[in-house]
């Protein structure tokens, strides 16, 4: 294993990564640290084709050093799809969807369970527990099902119905709460405090695996562009993880020499109704404040005090990218409008991401002729509810 150990990009101390952590002694959460140089010398991108479609083909890059604890579902590889009618509707004629609602358990987040799990099976954790808006919970409860782990979910009760529905299929300890995430979030914290250490808190970078499984989706849209990065990334944000991991990868994969010194510059996409991150990037702020009332249709961004903050604007802003808000009523016209042009039905945080990349390009932070990807984070299909079907005529 190529894993050295962990550090935390606030104040600069190391950990051990053969212990188990949660969150640096000043709050912040840790990144996990390689020796590039030795993975450098051990492989080369020719080499990847020849391995399995899925994330674990970029083993040296990942933190589980014996296979016989990588907990797997096939997950990774996702298609990179041109979409070229609705990209030269909007004016962006390279415009590309990431598509994760392939994967299993229909989302993103099975990417940073499939790590995370793996890792914590690794270091003898036994029961884990969460806060999630939804799919992370799902996601988790499945792969720890897999892995033999307990796992105990907390989730607001407006969170989509199917994700408390496969927690419990996955024989998860599934508790609703009247609330927000950071409601959860709290109840979690409760928990694990009572639980004298029998529990292993695996919230959204409160563990610095599950980072290093979203960060994949980087690693694989650069191999399925020919090893070149994209101009523009578009990526829903709520909890970060994601647009997180996706800059560290670019940056990993600079280090390695694979790819040039251009990177990509990073978008976050929030919906008005809940945009915290938007808001310190536009005041020039290190640090985000909590957003008040926090709703929007777009659930897995509904993060009102998001733990990453400083890594998310820190990336936004090294790669000369942004941060954008759109309403919910964009957001549901351009799934439809998407829907109608590529045959593809994306879930309303995906739809975000098309509607922010439209409004850039109307307003030219994009330009004609870049090459943009967009992050569709979960599958359509598990938010029915975003097509209004009430208008269908009944047929006698």
């Amino acid at each position: 294993m190529y894993l050295t150990h962990l550090d935390c990009p606030r104040c600069g101390r190391e950990y051990a990564a053969e212990v188990l952590q949660n969150l640096c002694q000043c709050g912040s959460p840790l990144l996990a640290r390689y020796d590039l140089p030795a993975v450098a010398k051990a492989v080369t991108p020719e080499r990847f084709p020849l391995r399995p479609a899925d994330l674990w083909r970029y083993r040296e890059l990942l933190p589980v050093a014996d296979p016989r604890h990588v907990t797997t579902l096939g997950e990774g590889w996702t298609p990179l799809l041109r979409t070229p009618a609705y990209g030269t509707e909007i004016g962006i004629t390279d415009l590309m969807v990431k598509d994760e609602g392939l994967i299993p358990t229909g989302s993103f987040k099975a990417r940073g369970a499939a790590v995370g799990v793996s890792r914590a099976r690794e270091l003898g954790v036994e029961r884990i527990a969460m806060p999630t808006n939804g799919n992370a919970g799902s996601a988790w409860a499945t792969y720890a099902a897999r892995a033999g782990m307990g796992a105990t979910i907390v989730m607001p009760l407006d969170a989509p119905s199917i994700c408390r529905r496969e927690c419990v299929a996955a024989g998860a300890d599934l508790r609703l709460v009247d609330g927000l995430i950071s409601d959860a979030g709290r109840r979690v914290a409760e928990l694990i405090s009572a639980s004298n250490g029998s529990i292993f808190d695996a919230g959204t970078l409160r563990e610095p695996y599950r980072l290093e499984g979203k960060k994949t989706m980087g690693y694989e849209i650069v191999e399925q562009l020919g090893w070149q990065a994209p101009d523009v990334i578009i990526y829903p944000t709520g909890g970060g993880v994601g647009l997180i991991g996706i800059h560290k990868a670019l940056h990993e994969l600079r280090e390695l020499g694979w790819i040039g010194d251009k990177l990509p510059r990073l978008v976050a996409v929030q919906s008005t109704g809940c945009a915290p991150i938007v808001r310190a990037f536009a005041a020039g702020e290190d640090r985000a404040q909590p957003w008040v009332d926090a709703h929007t249709v777009a659930f897995g961004i509904t993060v009102p005090a998001p733990l990453g903050d400083e890594l998310i604007l820190a990336a936004l802003r090294e790669s000369s990218g942004t941060a954008v808000a759109v309403d919910d009523a964009e957001i549901l016209a351009d799934l439809r409008d998407f829907a109608a042009r590529e045959g593809l039905l994306l879930c309303p945080e995906g739809a975000a991401c098309l509607t922010a990349a439209r409004h850039l390009r109307a307003g030219g932070w994009i330009r004609a002729g870049e090459r943009v990807v967009v992050l569709n984070t979960g599958a359509g299909l598990k938010y029915p509810d975003t097509v209004d079907v009430s208008g269908v005529p009944l047929m006698g």
